[in-house]
Protein backbone atom coordinates (compact mmCIF):
# COMPACT_ATOMS: atom_id res chain seq x y z
CA UNK A 1 0.00 0.00 0.00
CA UNK A 2 2.84 2.37 0.83
CA UNK A 3 5.18 0.81 -1.73
CA UNK A 4 5.11 4.01 -3.81
CA UNK A 5 7.25 5.50 -1.03
CA UNK A 6 9.98 2.97 -1.87
CA UNK A 7 12.31 5.84 -2.77
CA UNK A 8 12.08 6.96 0.86
CA UNK A 9 13.17 3.94 2.93
CA UNK A 10 13.62 5.95 6.12
CA UNK A 11 9.98 7.03 5.88
CA UNK A 12 8.88 3.40 5.48
CA UNK A 13 10.73 2.32 8.63
CA UNK A 14 9.15 5.10 10.69
CA UNK A 15 5.78 4.41 9.06
CA UNK A 16 6.02 0.80 10.20
CA UNK A 17 6.41 1.96 13.81
CA UNK A 18 3.39 4.25 13.56
CA UNK A 19 1.12 1.82 11.72
CA UNK A 20 1.85 -1.06 14.11
CA UNK A 21 1.37 1.26 17.09
CA UNK A 22 -1.98 2.54 15.81
CA UNK A 23 -3.28 -0.92 14.90
CA UNK A 24 -2.35 -2.31 18.31
CA UNK A 25 -3.99 0.56 20.17
CA UNK A 26 -7.07 0.43 17.94
CA UNK A 27 -7.86 -3.27 18.34
CA UNK A 28 -6.59 -4.02 21.84
CA UNK A 29 -9.61 -2.55 23.73
CA UNK A 30 -12.05 -4.81 21.87
CA UNK A 31 -9.79 -7.80 22.49
CA UNK A 32 -9.63 -6.98 26.20
CA UNK A 33 -13.45 -6.82 26.38
CA UNK A 34 -13.67 -10.13 24.51
CA UNK A 35 -11.34 -11.79 27.02
CA UNK A 36 -13.17 -10.28 29.99
CA UNK A 37 -16.58 -11.51 28.84
CA UNK A 38 -15.18 -15.02 28.51
CA UNK A 39 -13.20 -14.84 31.76
CA UNK A 40 -9.89 -15.57 30.02
CA UNK A 41 -7.25 -14.34 32.44
CA UNK A 42 -3.74 -14.76 33.77
CA UNK A 43 -2.95 -17.47 36.30
CA UNK A 44 -0.46 -16.06 38.83
CA UNK A 45 2.23 -18.33 40.32
CA UNK A 46 1.58 -19.11 43.98
CA UNK A 47 5.22 -18.66 45.02
CA UNK A 48 5.56 -15.21 43.45
CA UNK A 49 5.51 -11.85 45.23
CA UNK A 50 2.33 -11.40 47.24
CA UNK A 51 1.70 -8.05 45.53
CA UNK A 52 1.13 -9.97 42.27
CA UNK A 53 -1.88 -11.88 43.57
CA UNK A 54 -4.13 -8.96 42.58
CA UNK A 55 -3.20 -9.68 38.96
CA UNK A 56 -5.01 -13.01 39.04
CA UNK A 57 -7.58 -13.06 36.25
CA UNK A 58 -6.15 -10.09 34.32
CA UNK A 59 -6.78 -10.70 30.59
CA UNK A 60 -3.84 -12.32 28.82
CA UNK A 61 -2.75 -13.37 25.30
CA UNK A 62 -2.40 -9.74 24.16
CA UNK A 63 0.37 -11.07 21.93
CA UNK A 64 -2.34 -12.17 19.50
CA UNK A 65 -3.21 -8.56 18.64
CA UNK A 66 0.47 -7.58 18.61
CA UNK A 67 1.36 -10.26 16.07
CA UNK A 68 -1.65 -9.46 13.90
CA UNK A 69 -0.65 -5.80 13.94
CA UNK A 70 2.87 -6.72 12.83
CA UNK A 71 1.62 -8.93 9.98
CA UNK A 72 -0.79 -6.27 8.69
CA UNK A 73 1.85 -3.54 9.03
CA UNK A 74 4.39 -5.46 6.99
CA UNK A 75 1.84 -6.13 4.25
CA UNK A 76 0.80 -2.46 4.18
CA UNK A 77 4.16 -0.76 4.50
CA UNK A 78 6.71 -3.05 2.94
CA UNK A 79 7.09 -5.21 -0.11
CA UNK A 80 7.43 -8.65 1.51
CA UNK A 81 10.23 -10.82 0.17
CA UNK A 82 11.74 -14.18 1.12
CA UNK A 83 13.40 -12.67 4.20
CA UNK A 84 10.12 -11.18 5.36
CA UNK A 85 8.10 -14.36 4.96
CA UNK A 86 10.79 -16.42 6.65
CA UNK A 87 10.92 -14.04 9.62
CA UNK A 88 7.13 -13.90 9.84
CA UNK A 89 6.83 -17.67 9.60
CA UNK A 90 9.20 -18.30 12.49
CA UNK A 91 7.66 -15.61 14.69
CA UNK A 92 4.02 -16.53 13.99
CA UNK A 93 4.68 -20.23 14.56
CA UNK A 94 6.36 -19.41 17.87
CA UNK A 95 3.38 -17.22 18.73
CA UNK A 96 1.07 -20.16 18.00
CA UNK A 97 3.18 -22.34 20.30
CA UNK A 98 2.87 -19.67 22.97
CA UNK A 99 -0.89 -19.44 22.42
CA UNK A 100 -1.22 -23.19 22.97
CA UNK A 101 0.75 -22.78 26.19
CA UNK A 102 -1.44 -19.86 27.30
CA UNK A 103 -4.56 -21.80 26.41
CA UNK A 104 -3.39 -24.74 28.49
CA UNK A 105 -2.81 -22.50 31.50
CA UNK A 106 -6.27 -20.98 31.19
CA UNK A 107 -8.03 -24.31 30.61
CA UNK A 108 -6.39 -25.93 33.62
CA UNK A 109 -6.43 -22.74 35.75
CA UNK A 110 -2.76 -22.96 36.72
CA UNK A 111 0.36 -20.88 36.08
CA UNK A 112 2.11 -23.73 34.22
CA UNK A 113 1.01 -24.61 30.69
CA UNK A 114 2.84 -26.95 28.35
CA UNK A 115 5.69 -28.93 29.88
CA UNK A 116 9.17 -27.42 29.42
CA UNK A 117 10.13 -30.36 27.18
CA UNK A 118 7.17 -29.81 24.87
CA UNK A 119 7.91 -26.10 24.53
CA UNK A 120 11.61 -26.69 23.90
CA UNK A 121 10.94 -29.29 21.20
CA UNK A 122 8.68 -26.84 19.39
CA UNK A 123 11.12 -23.95 19.77
CA UNK A 124 14.12 -25.95 18.59
CA UNK A 125 12.16 -27.24 15.60
CA UNK A 126 11.16 -23.72 14.55
CA UNK A 127 14.67 -22.38 15.12
CA UNK A 128 16.29 -25.23 13.21
CA UNK A 129 14.05 -24.85 10.17
CA UNK A 130 14.57 -21.08 10.17
CA UNK A 131 18.38 -21.32 10.29
CA UNK A 132 18.53 -23.95 7.55
CA UNK A 133 16.21 -21.87 5.38
CA UNK A 134 18.26 -18.72 6.06
CA UNK A 135 21.45 -20.49 4.95
CA UNK A 136 19.97 -22.13 1.85
CA UNK A 137 17.34 -19.62 0.73
CA UNK A 138 18.79 -16.30 1.86
CA UNK A 139 22.46 -17.13 1.44
CA UNK A 140 23.33 -16.38 5.07
CA UNK A 141 26.95 -17.33 5.66
CA UNK A 142 27.55 -19.90 8.45
CA UNK A 143 29.93 -17.57 10.28
CA UNK A 144 29.77 -15.65 13.56
CA UNK A 145 31.49 -12.28 13.80
CA UNK A 146 33.06 -11.45 17.15
CA UNK A 147 33.76 -7.70 16.82
CA UNK A 148 37.44 -6.65 16.88
CA UNK A 149 38.55 -10.25 17.48
CA UNK A 150 37.71 -12.59 14.63
CA UNK A 151 35.07 -14.13 12.43
CA UNK A 152 34.49 -17.74 13.40
CA UNK A 153 33.71 -20.10 10.52
CA UNK A 154 31.07 -22.51 11.78
CA UNK A 155 30.59 -24.04 8.35
CA UNK A 156 33.60 -26.33 8.60
CA UNK A 157 31.44 -29.35 9.44
CA UNK A 158 28.87 -29.14 6.67
CA UNK A 159 26.90 -31.72 4.76
CA UNK A 160 25.91 -30.99 1.18
CA UNK A 161 22.83 -32.89 0.00
CA UNK A 162 22.31 -32.81 -3.81
CA UNK A 163 18.83 -31.58 -4.75
CA UNK A 164 18.80 -32.82 -8.32
CA UNK A 165 18.83 -29.41 -10.02
CA UNK A 166 22.58 -28.99 -9.90
CA UNK A 167 22.53 -27.30 -6.48
CA UNK A 168 22.84 -28.72 -2.99
CA UNK A 169 21.11 -28.33 0.36
CA UNK A 170 23.71 -27.32 2.92
CA UNK A 171 23.61 -28.30 6.59
CA UNK A 172 26.41 -26.46 8.47
CA UNK A 173 26.06 -28.39 11.71
CA UNK A 174 28.08 -26.14 14.02
CA UNK A 175 26.34 -22.98 12.82
CA UNK A 176 22.90 -24.58 13.02
CA UNK A 177 23.53 -25.79 16.58
CA UNK A 178 24.91 -22.41 17.70
CA UNK A 179 21.98 -20.50 16.22
CA UNK A 180 19.38 -22.93 17.53
CA UNK A 181 20.73 -22.50 21.06
CA UNK A 182 20.87 -18.72 20.56
CA UNK A 183 17.32 -18.44 19.20
CA UNK A 184 15.76 -20.72 21.80
CA UNK A 185 17.77 -19.02 24.54
CA UNK A 186 16.56 -15.55 23.53
CA UNK A 187 13.03 -16.87 23.12
CA UNK A 188 12.92 -18.07 26.71
CA UNK A 189 14.96 -15.14 28.07
CA UNK A 190 12.33 -12.66 26.87
CA UNK A 191 9.65 -14.95 28.26
CA UNK A 192 11.34 -14.89 31.67
CA UNK A 193 11.57 -11.09 31.50
CA UNK A 194 7.81 -10.85 31.04
CA UNK A 195 7.02 -10.81 34.75
CA UNK A 196 6.19 -7.18 35.54
CA UNK A 197 3.79 -4.71 33.98
CA UNK A 198 5.47 -3.09 30.99
CA UNK A 199 8.85 -4.76 31.48
CA UNK A 200 9.02 -7.06 28.46
CA UNK A 201 7.20 -4.71 26.09
CA UNK A 202 9.40 -1.74 27.03
CA UNK A 203 12.70 -3.57 26.82
CA UNK A 204 11.82 -5.36 23.57
CA UNK A 205 10.76 -2.02 22.08
CA UNK A 206 14.20 -0.57 22.84
CA UNK A 207 16.03 -3.58 21.43
CA UNK A 208 13.92 -3.69 18.27
CA UNK A 209 14.67 -0.05 17.52
CA UNK A 210 18.37 -0.94 17.62
CA UNK A 211 17.82 -3.99 15.40
CA UNK A 212 15.89 -1.86 12.93
CA UNK A 213 18.79 0.61 12.82
CA UNK A 214 21.28 -2.20 12.20
CA UNK A 215 19.18 -3.77 9.45
CA UNK A 216 18.65 -0.37 7.81
CA UNK A 217 22.39 0.34 7.91
CA UNK A 218 23.02 -2.98 6.16
CA UNK A 219 20.51 -2.06 3.42
CA UNK A 220 18.12 -4.76 4.63
CA UNK A 221 14.96 -2.68 4.30
CA UNK A 222 12.36 -5.39 4.83
CA UNK A 223 13.98 -6.76 8.03
CA UNK A 224 14.27 -3.14 9.20
CA UNK A 225 10.54 -2.66 8.60
CA UNK A 226 9.89 -5.94 10.40
CA UNK A 227 11.88 -4.83 13.47
CA UNK A 228 10.27 -1.39 13.39
CA UNK A 229 6.80 -2.94 13.30
CA UNK A 230 7.68 -5.05 16.36
CA UNK A 231 8.86 -1.91 18.17
CA UNK A 232 5.63 -0.13 17.22
CA UNK A 233 3.35 -2.89 18.46
CA UNK A 234 5.28 -2.93 21.76
CA UNK A 235 4.74 0.83 22.17
CA UNK A 236 1.04 0.44 21.45
CA UNK A 237 0.79 -2.48 23.85
CA UNK A 238 2.46 -0.47 26.62
CA UNK A 239 -0.59 1.82 26.71
CA UNK A 240 -2.59 -1.12 28.08
CA UNK A 241 0.23 -2.99 29.82
CA UNK A 242 1.56 -0.12 31.95
CA UNK A 243 1.08 -0.57 35.69
CA UNK A 244 -1.52 -1.61 36.68
CA UNK A 245 -1.85 -3.66 33.52
CA UNK A 246 -5.17 -4.08 31.72
CA UNK A 247 -3.79 -7.04 29.77
CA UNK A 248 -0.68 -9.21 29.55
CA UNK A 249 0.97 -10.35 26.32
CA UNK A 250 1.26 -13.93 27.58
CA UNK A 251 3.61 -16.51 26.13
CA UNK A 252 1.93 -15.77 22.81
CA UNK A 253 3.74 -12.45 22.75
CA UNK A 254 6.89 -12.99 24.81
CA UNK A 255 8.03 -16.20 23.10
CA UNK A 256 7.34 -14.72 19.67
CA UNK A 257 9.23 -11.51 20.46
CA UNK A 258 12.22 -13.46 21.73
CA UNK A 259 12.26 -15.61 18.61
CA UNK A 260 12.00 -12.46 16.48
CA UNK A 261 15.10 -11.02 18.11
CA UNK A 262 17.05 -14.20 17.48
CA UNK A 263 15.92 -14.50 13.88
CA UNK A 264 16.81 -10.87 13.16
CA UNK A 265 20.29 -11.48 14.55
CA UNK A 266 20.77 -14.27 12.00
CA UNK A 267 19.54 -12.17 9.07
CA UNK A 268 21.66 -9.15 10.08
CA UNK A 269 24.69 -11.29 11.03
CA UNK A 270 24.73 -10.03 14.60
CA UNK A 271 24.58 -13.50 16.15
CA UNK A 272 27.21 -12.55 18.74
CA UNK A 273 26.57 -8.83 19.33
CA UNK A 274 22.88 -9.56 19.99
CA UNK A 275 23.96 -11.09 23.30
CA UNK A 276 25.02 -7.58 24.37
CA UNK A 277 22.13 -5.79 22.66
CA UNK A 278 19.68 -8.06 24.48
CA UNK A 279 21.89 -8.16 27.56
CA UNK A 280 19.04 -7.57 29.99
CA UNK A 281 17.22 -10.66 28.73
CA UNK A 282 20.45 -12.65 29.02
CA UNK A 283 20.91 -11.45 32.61
CA UNK A 284 17.35 -12.47 33.51
CA UNK A 285 17.90 -15.96 32.10
CA UNK A 286 21.29 -16.37 33.76
CA UNK A 287 19.82 -15.38 37.13
CA UNK A 288 17.37 -18.29 36.86
CA UNK A 289 20.08 -20.74 35.79
CA UNK A 290 22.34 -19.68 38.68
CA UNK A 291 19.50 -19.81 41.19
CA UNK A 292 18.42 -23.32 40.18
CA UNK A 293 21.99 -24.66 39.98
CA UNK A 294 23.04 -23.19 43.36
CA UNK A 295 19.85 -24.30 45.11
CA UNK A 296 20.25 -27.89 43.89
CA UNK A 297 23.84 -27.96 45.12
CA UNK A 298 23.43 -26.20 48.47
CA UNK A 299 19.73 -25.92 49.24
CA UNK A 300 20.24 -22.15 49.50
CA UNK A 301 19.39 -19.25 47.22
CA UNK A 302 21.71 -16.57 45.83
CA UNK A 303 18.86 -14.25 44.83
CA UNK A 304 15.85 -13.55 47.00
CA UNK A 305 13.82 -14.71 44.02
CA UNK A 306 14.48 -15.36 40.34
CA UNK A 307 14.20 -14.06 37.64
CA UNK A 308 16.24 -11.01 38.54
CA UNK A 309 13.39 -8.47 38.51
CA UNK A 310 11.66 -10.35 41.34
CA UNK A 311 14.86 -10.16 43.41
CA UNK A 312 14.64 -6.37 43.43
CA UNK A 313 10.93 -6.49 44.22
CA UNK A 314 11.77 -8.61 47.25
CA UNK A 315 14.37 -6.00 48.26
CA UNK A 316 11.56 -3.45 48.50
CA UNK A 317 11.65 -1.73 45.11
CA UNK A 318 8.22 -0.89 43.74
CA UNK A 319 7.17 -2.61 40.54
CA UNK A 320 7.29 0.67 38.63
CA UNK A 321 10.80 1.47 39.89
CA UNK A 322 12.08 -1.96 38.80
CA UNK A 323 10.52 -1.60 35.35
CA UNK A 324 11.82 1.91 34.67
CA UNK A 325 15.33 1.10 35.89
CA UNK A 326 15.40 -2.09 33.83
CA UNK A 327 14.33 -0.03 30.78
CA UNK A 328 17.31 2.24 31.41
CA UNK A 329 19.69 -0.71 31.78
CA UNK A 330 18.28 -2.30 28.63
CA UNK A 331 18.76 0.96 26.75
CA UNK A 332 22.36 1.24 27.92
CA UNK A 333 23.18 -2.34 26.91
CA UNK A 334 21.43 -2.01 23.56
CA UNK A 335 23.24 1.27 22.84
CA UNK A 336 26.59 -0.29 23.77
CA UNK A 337 25.83 -3.21 21.49
CA UNK A 338 25.01 -0.86 18.63
CA UNK A 339 28.23 1.10 19.18
CA UNK A 340 30.27 -2.11 19.14
CA UNK A 341 28.50 -3.33 16.00
CA UNK A 342 28.79 0.03 14.23
CA UNK A 343 32.50 0.43 15.02
CA UNK A 344 33.14 -3.09 13.76
CA UNK A 345 30.92 -2.53 10.72
CA UNK A 346 32.68 0.69 9.76
CA UNK A 347 36.07 -0.86 10.44
CA UNK A 348 35.31 -3.61 7.97
CA UNK A 349 34.35 -1.26 5.19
Amino acid sequence: MLSYFAAYPTFLVFAAVVVALVLTMAFMPAFIRFLQTRHIGQQVRDDGPQTHLVKQGTPTMGGVVMLLAVVVTILLVGVPDAETYLLLGAVVLTGVLGAIDDGSKIAHERSLGLTPAMKLVGQFAIAGVFVLAAVNMLGVEPTVNIPFICTVDLGVLSIEIPTGDGSAFSIPWLYVIYCMVLLVGLCNAVNLTDGLDGLAAGTVMIVMIIMAAIAFSENLLEPAIFAAALAGCCIGFLWFNSHPADIFMGDTGSLALGMALGCLSVVTKTEFVVILIGGLFVAEAISVIIQVWYFKRTGKRIFLMAPLHHHFEKKGWSETKVVVRFWIISGMLAACGFVVWFASFMGGM
